[in-house]
């Protein structure tokens, strides 16, 4: 029957492929321990032959000492909670001596399953089942060619059923030491002519699995929400609203965190004010106008990011992806340029450096968006094959520079080849460093007209002194949670943004000098100048980073290090505890324990909101 319930799957062209072993134990990390999916080819006997899921005896079979057996490439992992394959007999050759069950990891190859110690077996010529032991006790019907056979292993009772053709034979095995020792699903077979299939839930099963492993997913639950409280443990509403309160205070959610305050009697440490300082920062980060952000940071927090260069690198990282999305350019100038219509920075690039912002209708074909990424791809390739093309350029254009052309650097294309060849180059930093040599004298900070340096550490955030003026009065500021981010750039923002480019790899030179190399700070940097290499970098490989909800780390980072600056806990109880009782989860599962197979945080958050409403 075929009655999995999740939907887990991934599509190529038009043909859907789901990994039914996968959704069948959706709380195992194969990377940690991979599933039984296959037999191994090399843990049998000699006498064995093995080809995909069909294991076929070729051995004399004159007595038990012919016997022969082969196990699964991995043992069950605690996680599946319970653990179910089939066998179905194809031939049972001359005697139909097989024996289907499990072995520890150090098993016999030239025994049947359950002769040994550790080893656990069904055998089809007389029915019996052999737990450790060549001593066999009466189990169930015998079976034969055209029978399909199945081995359960329930990893929360630590007991072994089997199945005859879609039937339930009843418990064959107790207390199995499964916390101490790993399990193989095994097959063994003794006579000429013998021939079984495996199906380790690649192929729907003859018997229902899931009504059990529905079962077992209630009981466990049930026995979490009837886990006895004693009453010497505290007043636990109480506790809950703090964990509650605190959650909401630390997210800077400051009018509920009121209401709720009120509501329940509670109090919280940091004032309004406070909290609502941080709200407004917050939104800037998630609307993606990180350079407001970075200078409300600095107003409100004077020696925060001076003091943590990393978390402003961090945050400089992503002011440069948001710029290439479009995000952190002053919108208004952004949608009165003849250059919206332009899709990209490249394209941008293409079109003023022809001297003209005015395209002709084949120009404009030439500058429409792939959406392919495959075809950016060749893009990127050919931006990197041409860059020895048009570097005979570069003293025309430097000499444009000194003839004192408009734009922070006179930007040209053979500027923005060299960051597309950025990945690709021997010198990693390429990119901005050949950009710092045309410009190395104008690198002097920006002063802002309300008398604020708009700057760090000689590094300029781009913004607009329109939202200073907003942020430095009293009034509550408005932000946008959900911005229009222009995806497209005109000719000064290309500038700004390149710029900003060569700002940004000087403070990393400066950084790695001071503090050594930081693999994570090269890798963002790495990844955020890699978005120029694409024509439509929001449908390239790199494309991910200009998803809004990768705004989301970078706002949790920046929370963290201001309640930290404050003396507060970096993370609130609430999520503590979450991720503490995941790691208990991940602990069982380590331990051996199945009933970690049965319950997630989520599963249990999602039903309680589920009863309350």
């Amino acid at each position: 029957m075929d009655k999995l319930e999740y939907q887990d799957s991934t599509k190529t062209e038009n043909v859907h492929v789901v990994d039914r072993i996968k959704l069948l134990y959706p709380n195992v990390n194969e990377e940690e321990t991979p599933l039984p999916r296959s037999w191994s080819p090399t843990d049998k006997c000699n006498s064995i032959y093995v080809h995909n899921f069909r294991v076929h005896y070729k051995g004399v079979g004159k007595s038990h000492n012919d016997a022969a057996s082969v196990r699964t490439a991995h043992p069950v992992p605690a996680a599946c909670g319970l653990y179910y394959f089939e066998v179905k007999i194809i031939s049972k050759g001359r005697d139909g001596y097989m024996g289907i069950g499990l072995t520890a990891q150090n098993f016999k190859a030239n025994r049947l399953p359950g002769w040994d110690k550790g080893s656990y077996g069904y055998h089809g010529d007389d029915g019996n089942s052999f737990c450790s032991s060549g001593n066999g006790q009466p189990y169930g019907p015998t079976f034969t060619t055209g029978d399909i056979i199945g081995c359960g292993v329930n990893l929360v009772e630590n007991t072994c059923f089997y199945t005859k053709n879609g039937h339930h034979l009843g418990i064959a095995f107790r207390d199995l030491p499964v916390r101490k020792t790993k399990l193989y699903p095994t097959v063994g077979l003794q006579t000429p002519g013998e021939i079984v299939d495996a199906n380790f839930g690649q192929e729907p099963f003859k018997f229902d699995i899931e009504d059990m492993l529905k079962e077992l997913r209630a009981s466990t639950k049930a026995s979490i929400y009837n886990f006895p409280v004693p009453d010497d443990q505290g007043d636990w509403t109480s506790i809950l609203h703090k964990m509650v309160s605190s959650y909401l205070v630390h997210h800077g959610f400051s009018s509920t965190a009121e209401a709720f305050a009120k509501s329940t009697g509670q109090t919280f440490n940091e004032d309004l004010a406070s909290i609502k300082t941080r709200q407004k920062i917050l939104k800037l980060v998630l609307s993606g106008r990180m350079g407001h952000a970075i200078d409300q940071t600095i107003r409100s927090y004077p020696n925060l990011l001076e003091s943590n260069q990393n978390l402003l690198f961090m945050l400089k990282c992503r002011q440069f992806v948001e710029m290439v999305n479009g995000c952190d350019f002053d919108n208004d100038s952004a949608r009165d340029s003849p250059l919206t219509q332009t899709s990209s920075v490249i394209q941008s690039t293409k079109t003023y450096q022809n001297g003209s912002t005015t395209t002709t209708q084949q120009q404009q074909n030439s500058n429409l968006v792939i959406s392919d990424p495959n075809n950016d791809n060749l893009e990127h390739q050919s931006f990197k094959n041409n860059l020895s093309l048009q570097s005979h350029d570069k003293d025309q254009n430097n000499k444009n520079v000194n003839n004192g052309s408009s734009g922070v650097n006179n930007i040209n294309i053979q500027e923005l080849n060299q960051i597309n060849s950025y990945n690709n180059s021997n010198d990693q930093y390429l990119v901005v460093a050949a950009m710092d040599n045309t410009n190395e004298s104008n690198s002097s900070d920006v002063e802002m007209e309300n008398g604020h340096n708009n700057s760090m550490n000689g590094f300029k955030n781009g913004s607009s002194n329109k939202t200073h003026n907003i942020i430095d009065g009293d009034e509550e500021m408005d932000v946008d949670g959900s911005p229009v981010c222009i995806k497209s750039t005109n000719k000064s923002g290309v500038e700004r943004m390149l710029e900003f480019g060569r700002e940004l790899f000087q403070m990393s030179q400066r950084l790695e000098r001071e503090n050594g190399i930081n693999e994570a700070n090269q890798k963002m940097l790495e990844d955020a100048f890699s978005l120029l290499a694409y024509s439509n970098p929001w449908a390239s490989p790199l494309g991910w980073q200009l998803c809004p909800s990768r705004r989301e780390t970078i706002c949790a980072a920046l929370n963290s290090a201001i309640l930290e600056s404050m003396n507060y806990s970096w993370r609130p109880p609430l999520e503590i505890n979450i991720a503490h009782a995941s790691e208990l989860l991940r602990l069982m599962s380590n331990s051996n324990l199945g009933a970690c197979a049965f319950v997630t945080v989520d599963d249990m958050l999602h039903e309680e909101a589920t009863i309350s409403n």
